[in-house]
């Protein structure tokens, strides 16, 4: 139990746009600056936070960071500040704090009023019209009926995000997402009819999953996991099988791609179940993930089978399964799947003609997919007797690939192709020359 001082932040800021972004991205300057000049003071977030007053300070004037995932915990933890602001999984305390919600008492009101009089006292500054804002915000919500429910503008920013990274970087892209997932969470809490609730749902399962692959993608196993959950959790409640199966073949790359392909495969195989018989997306990708876990996990009858099927699934896929997008499997995608799954078998001849296909179809701005495309033609070569040719094609794929996509997603590829290379060839340069750029 959370023994520290009982401070929580008022529940009014998390509500504000501005405080919702910057959680997203974990500044925390706007975030601290809004809690004083709401009363709290910084000693009292020092106490709660688990921080020194002074760094406290400095934050809140912009002179620091924070940038340790502990001190975000205890941010989140001692401000009350829930998990999924922050791109973390739902603290101990929130199941509690759901179960006795706060009330608004007479002191709160009269300090809110007092707090927006001394705003107004030096004119319509920042500080002031943020409160003038809230306070029409807050009529606005109190106003909404509970079968009105204005979402169109996060299903917009949810169907932009689907197309993926498009040249942004991960953490901008993750950051998006984690904010528009905190403006659908004060929307379920609404008591609302059952068809506003089942589409609430369904766009939170998107928003969550959407997170949980750019976790995966930048080498954050445990957060992926935990958005994972929440997102096949919304899925489950919203009654689509296909967006519930398509979160399960997601989760299944988590350990497909860091080392654990038989959990890789049973998570498959329950998204395969899930999904049914229909020719869907959602069925070709588990198919084709149960193909490379089971590539991966030397059960090479049933990666030959699941192959087979995911080919014959893609074949037959409508047209509007196929788009380029997340929750899509256009030929591109399918081309990167079979690309890793031959790969992993040996099939070097097969692996390179997909591999071939799958970049001529990857846009340039594609950084993450081409390197790791690039990475399973060098295990190619390395499997046909060319380790060096291997060792120095893996090496300029990394040192071509942006900073921001150097994650431990394509440190993990790299490092199956290093580990197997014979010990007699580790002292040549063109390996020596590998390992350097894989040390982080």
């Amino acid at each position: 139990m959370d023994t520290r001082p009982g401070r929580v932040l008022p529940r009014h800021l998390l509500e504000l746009p501005q405080i919702i972004r910057a959680l997203a991205k974990r500044d925390f300057t706007p975030v601290f600056a809004a809690a004083k000049a709401a009363g709290l003071s910084y000693n009292a977030i020092a106490a709660a936070c688990e921080m020194k007053t002074e760094r406290v300070s400095l934050i809140a004037r912009g002179s620091a960071t924070v940038t340790s995932i502990d001190t975000v915990e205890r941010i989140a933890d001692g401000l009350h500040i829930p998990g999924g602001m922050v791109g973390l999984a739902a603290r101990c305390w929130e199941k509690q704090a759901a179960s006795h919600p706060p009330s608004s008492t007479g002191d709160d009101l009269m300090k809110r009023r007092q707090l927006l009089r001394g705003a107004l006292a030096a004119g319509l500054t920042s500080t002031s019209l943020m409160h003038i804002a809230e306070a029409r915000q807050g009529g606005d919500r109190a106003l909404t009926t509970t079968d009105t429910v204005d979402i169109a503008h996060i299903e917009s920013a949810a169907e932009q995000h689907s197309y993926g990274y498009r040249g942004r970087s991960p953490v901008d892209l993750l950051a998006n997402l984690v904010a528009d997932f905190s403006e659908i969470t004060p929307l379920l809490r609404r008591p609302q009819r059952a068809s506003g609730r089942v589409g609430l749902a369904h766009l939170a399962g998107m928003v969550a999953g959407m997170a949980a692959v750019v976790l995966h993608d930048l080498g954050n196993r445990r957060e992926a996991h935990a958005w994972f959950r929440t997102a096949a959790r919304a899925a489950e409640e919203s009654g689509d099988r296909t967006l519930h199966a398509w979160v399960l073949a997601r989760e299944a790359m988590v350990p497909l791609n860091f080392g654990a392909p038989r959990t890789a495969a049973d998570l498959a195989e329950q998204a395969r179940q899930i999904a049914g018989r229909g020719t869907t997306a959602a069925a070709t990708l588990a198919t084709a993930v149960a193909a490379r876990a089971y590539a991966s996990s030397g059960q090479r009858d049933k990666a030959l089978a699941a192959l087979t099927e995911a080919d014959r699934l893609a074949d037959h896929l409508p047209g509007g399964e196929r788009a380029d997008s997340w929750f899509g499997h256009c030929d591109q995608k399918h081309q990167v799947h079979l690309s890793h799954a031959l790969t992993s078998l040996g099939e070097t001849a097969r692996a390179r003609q997909h591999q071939a296909q799958a970049l001529t179809l990857s846009a340039p701005t594609s950084s993450l997919t081409r390197a790791l495309i690039r990475l399973d033609a060098a295990m190619c070569d390395h499997r046909d007797g060319n380790t060096i040719d291997g060792c120095q094609a893996a090496t300029l794929a990394l040192a071509e690939l942006p900073a921001r996509f150097r994650t431990d997603l394509t440190r993990k590829r790299a490092l199956d192709l290093y580990r197997d290379v014979p010990t007699r060839f580790r002292a040549l340069p063109e390996v020596e020359q590998f390992r350097a750029v894989l040390t982080p």
